[in-house]
């Protein structure tokens, strides 16, 4: 039985948050938490979801994953209101959408009700933070983008070795973290700052709207490939075409994965701090 408990306070705040709009199009004007780089009076839902429309043709073609997509089901890992929902949707057979926030994947279903297609799309709610309410060797493609970063690390781990638990053998996975880079020394003291004035009365929920104070609170976690690909290894976890995708010009150490030395490649769409996990199960 998964026993639900508080989740961090971002994703708690953003919920709140979230319930209080009257609809998504509120959401994405007046609040932080919704992560396309812009917030303002005029923005609008749509195009919040277009800039996650050209996202999932980048990422589909990047990953090589439009040759199955049409008949495959696919989890996504952190949807938040949809912004790439959407875009999956209509892309896959069946997207399941899953978030730590049941506020979020209302918003979701009412972004995708408008922009995608809803017939085609689950919700999954996760409850506890780090584990997923879905059948083992279930999904055929499992993909997460700028999520694992704002959560607990040991969240963050145990939702990668779920991600691995309900794909199907021969499934892919494609998992984006973020690492350490210079301005870490100040984002993440920064964030434990952050995270702690959210807890204030009234001071919280104003710093909750705002964009550059979401952005400080929501610098969680660093993890490194070694400390991923060791946790699936000490799994047994059996993997093929394991691959660490970086920024060009910004690989991360060399990792090996049962004794094999893990391909690294570029990824002309990486940011300079993050590095995605792509594999297929064995």
């Amino acid at each position: 039985m998964v026993t639900a408990r508080r989740q961090l306070i971002p994703w708690r705040a953003a919920g709140t948050r979230a319930e209080m709009r009257r609809n998504a199009d509120e959401v994405v004007r007046d609040t932080g938490w919704v992560f396309n780089n812009q917030t303002g009076a005029k923005l609008t839902l749509e195009e919040f979801v277009h800039t996650g429309d050209v996202e999932v043709d980048i990422y589909l073609d990047r990953l090589g994953w439009n040759s199955f997509a049409s008949g495959a089901t696919m989890l996504e890992i952190g949807s938040g209101i949809g912004r790439m929902t959407s875009a999956f949707s209509r892309k896959f057979a069946v997207t399941i959408a899953t978030d730590v926030d049941a506020a979020f994947l209302e918003r979701c279903r009412e972004t995708v009700s408008r922009f995608g297609r809803v017939g085609a799309l689950r919700t999954v709610h996760i409850a506890d933070g780090s584990t997923i309410s879905v059948d083992d060797s279930s999904i055929d493609a499992v993909f997460s983008y700028i999520t694992l970063q704002h959560c607990k690390a040991s969240d963050a781990l145990g939702l990668t070795s779920e991600a691995f638990r309900i794909v199907k053998p021969g499934g892919y996975v494609a998992l984006n973290y973020r690492t350490w880079v210079p301005a870490d020394l100040l984002l993440v003291p920064a964030g434990v700052v952050m995270r702690q004035l959210w807890r204030i009365p009234v001071v919280g929920a104003r710093l909750s709207q705002w964009r550059w104070s979401t952005r400080f609170g929501w610098q969680a976690n660093r993890l490194d490939p070694k400390r991923v690909l060791n946790l699936l290894e000490a799994s047994g976890i059996d993997l093929d075409d394991v691959a660490i995708l970086h920024h060009p010009g910004k690989p991360q150490k060399p990792v090996s994965y049962r004794g094999t030395t893990v391909v690294q490649r570029d990824l002309d769409v990486a940011n300079k701090s993050h590095w995605w996990l792509v594999a297929r199960s064995h």
